[in-house]
């Protein structure tokens, strides 16, 4: 990547070279190869653009920052709560490296602004793409890995997520309370919860799923959402609610 870089390649974006500083200083760090950057920013969509092959995508990147981000969240909880049981540990991680809650401290960050985009996923919303912004933040950690090693990697995540933890689990939208229902099923050595579609509501571009999930053999929460997704959050945080695992 080093190579790749100082082959002059820069040259061919004259417009990135501002950007991407701007952004090294909104994430208060600083790359000694700025390549592993680019490479960290670029969408597949860009490929198109670039004339590159497969590669040149962060989707390499973003697998390697997700296995850091999961070893840095796992050493942060384990010595931030003592006192917590392993269950709870892996609630809580799962909580903070939700692609929601990575969207988010992306959008934060601003990473919109600086994602490598072709022009028509640009113009698609791309941009603002939660799944996207995801990706780029996990690609952008794998990168201050490589380039600046763990230590790195660790100062980052916990300065710009993990820091934030509490702030983020009294946000109700980033609990994830089917798996808080799939813990509790194991934990009673019952049957996992079985979701089921109900109704679908509504035409095709702005249909609505309600959505029943059914715990011990009984109904315990219904949930109505713009996706199966959403609807059965919202059908297990009302189960949940009903066996009391929540207030």
């Amino acid at each position: 990547m080093r190579r790749w870089f100082r082959r002059g390649r820069w040259s061919r974006f004259p417009e990135t070279r501002k950007s991407l500083r701007e952004f090294e200083r909104k994430i208060l760090y600083r790359f000694r190869d700025p390549g592993l950057l680019v490479h960290a920013l670029k969408h597949r969509s860009y490929l198109a653009v670039s004339d590159e092959e497969r590669g040149f995508a962060n989707e390499r990147l973003e697998f390697l920052g997700d296995s850091v981000l999961d070893l840095v969240s796992s050493e942060y909880f384990f010595q931030a709560y003592p006192d917590k049981l392993e269950g709870e540990l892996t609630r809580m991680k799962s909580v903070l490296v939700s692609g929601s809650v990575l969207a988010r401290e992306a959008r934060r960050l601003e990473f919109g602004k600086y994602i490598l985009l072709s022009g028509n996923e640009a113009k698609s919303g791309g941009r603002d793409r939660s799944s996207i912004l995801e990706d780029a933040f996990e690609a952008l950690v794998g990168a201050i890995y490589l380039d600046g090693g763990y230590r790195e990697a660790r100062k980052f995540l916990i300065r710009e997520l993990l820091g934030n933890s509490r702030d983020i689990f009294r946000d109700a939208r980033h609990q994830n309370y089917k798996s808080l229902l799939l813990e509790y099923a194991q934990g009673k050595g019952i049957d996992p919860p079985e979701y089921v579609v109900k109704e679908e509501i509504g035409p095709e571009h702005q249909k609505k799923f309600v959505v029943e999930v059914k715990v011990e053999n009984g109904i315990r929460g219904t949930g109505e959402g713009r996706t199966k997704k959403i609807a059965e959050q919202k059908a297990a945080q009302e189960a949940a609610r009903d066996l009391q695992l929540i207030d």
